[in-house]
C-alpha cells in the first residue's frame, strides 16, 4: 500500500523549512504529486511535517495503474491540473474542515485534476 501526495499550497508565507522539506520530496510547484511506501518511515516523517501544505491519502493498485495510463510520471512526479470544479472544500484548513492533511477519498480529489 502507498501514499499518495499532493501538493496544494504555494511557496508564499510558507516557512524555509516547510519550502526546503518539500523541496527535498521533489514538490517545488503546487500540484505535484509523488507516491510514499507506507514502510519508508523517512519520507512519510517528512510529510507529517508539511501536512499543512499537502492533501494525501492512502491508494489503491487500480487507481495507480489508471493514473499512470492517464497522467505518467516524470522522474517520480506527477504533474496534475488544479482540481476542476474547485475544491468542495477550503483549501487552507485541514481535514475535516478543509482538504489538506491524511484524506479518506484522496482518489476522489486526485481524479478531479488528472
Amino acid at each position: 500500500m502507498a501514499y499518495f501526495v499532493v501538493r496544494i499550497a504555494g511557496q508564499v508565507k510558507n516557512l524555509k523549512s516547510q519550502n526546503e522539506t518539500l523541496k527535498r520530496l521533489k514538490m517545488c510547484k503546487k500540484f505535484t504529486a509523488i507516491l510514499v511506501e507506507e514502510d519508508d518511515k523517512v519520507r512519510m516523517g517528512m510529510v507529517k511535517s508539511v501536512d499543512k501544505k499537502v492533501a494525501f491519502g492512502k491508494v489503491s493498485e487500480e487507481f495507480l495503474k489508471e493514473l499512470n495510463e492517464k497522467r505518467p510520471a516524470k522522474n517520480g512526479v506527477y504533474f496534475l491540473h488544479p482540481a476542476r470544479g474547485g475544491f468542495k472544500k477550503s483549501s487552507r484548513l485541514p481535514t475535516p474542515k478543509g482538504i489538506l492533511g491524511e484524506h479518506e477519498d484522496i482518489v476522489k480529489l486526485v481524479g478531479r485534476m488528472l
